[in-house]
């Protein structure tokens, strides 16, 4: 990976991946939220009563990591020419 052209597209897919991974984890987070509770539960012995605030920091955590570690490089280098 040498030239401008190919790291602007690597980090461009990269942001589309982060990006629909994120997507599978929130819907999978609200619409199977009771199956995703119990098997997390079971797992880490955390009660159920806690997950809900610790799926909403996760989600919010990688929201922020795929904008400052993909989307931020990616839309720099498209700035610069890429």
């Amino acid at each position: 990976m040498g030239n401008l052209t190919e790291i602007t597209t690597f980090f461009g897919w990269y942001t589309v991946f982060n990006i629909g991974m994120y997507a599978i984890t929130a819907i999978a987070v609200i619409f199977f939220r009771n199956a995703v509770k119990n098997i997390h539960s079971k797992l880490t012995g955390v009660p159920v009563e806690n997950l809900d605030e610790l799926y909403f920091s996760y989600l919010g955590n990688f929201k922020l990591a795929i904008i400052l570690f993909a989307l931020t490089p990616y839309i720099a280098l498209k700035t610069m020419g890429g």
